[in-house]
């Protein structure tokens, strides 16, 4: 029974989230009775259709790690907005130092980007865009984070709204009307600078004519 026990095989369980690791570090904590090392894993989920998460957790070992950074990500996946393949606006990420430019691209340009952004990039299902990382930051996961971010600014673009984005060229009347305002305002603006430099001209004039009545008398 035994032997038949252990020749069966579990199924292995497919994971919903096609996973890639950005950076694996060795850590130590100073404990009491010495150093407690463990490692460190960066890693990006997504499903190619849209959807993709950002991890970080610690382990014993790495295979450990990886699975807890697998779950930590699984909770923090965010809906990337993707029109024919590419992002509808120019858009750049933050966070902390890391700065990030992304820009759509044509069909058939591909991925123009390296490290954490072209694979976020990739498990988002984005198949044409040019990324450009802007700081000097080296920080993979900063980097990740920030790339995050640019997918989250997406959100209030589209292609069809990003035509809205240019201000609509306005009418002569509403033209005509909002230049005789600002001519207006100007006008009002200059009456007032020279009434007030005729009063600090004058007023010590009147000083000094109140200081010699004074001393007359």
């Amino acid at each position: 029974m035994t032997t038949q026990m252990n020749n069966i095989r579990t199924p292995k369980i497919e994971l919903e989230y096609e996973k890639e690791v950005l950076d694996v570090a060795r850590v130590s904590r100073t404990v009491a009775g010495g150093r407690r090392f463990s490692f460190r894993t960066t890693i990006a989920i997504g499903n190619k259709n849209g959807k993709v998460g950002v991890g970080v957790d610690k382990g014993k070992d790495v295979a450990q790690s990886i699975d807890k950074s697998y779950r930590a990500a699984e909770k923090k996946v965010i809906n990337v907005s993707r029109e024919d393949g590419t992002i509808a606006a120019e858009v750049i990420g933050h966070f902390k130092s890391a700065r990030v430019l992304l820009k759509p691209a044509k069909k058939g340009t591909g991925l123009i980007a390296g490290g954490a952004v072209r694979a976020l990039c990739n498990l988002a299902g984005i198949e044409n865009i040019s990324a450009k990382i802007l700081s000097r930051s080296n920080n993979k996961l900063n980097i990740a984070r920030a790339t995050l971010d640019a997918f989250n600014k997406l959100k209030r673009f589209s292609l069809d709204t990003n035509k809205a984005i240019i201000a609509p060229k306005a009418d002569s009347r509403s033209a005509s009307l909002g230049l005789e305002k600002t001519l207006e305002n100007k006008e009002t603006v200059k009456t007032i600078t020279t009434e007030k430099l005729k009063e600090s001209k004058t007023a010590p004039k009147k000083a000094e004519n109140k200081e010699q009545k004074d001393i007359k008398s």
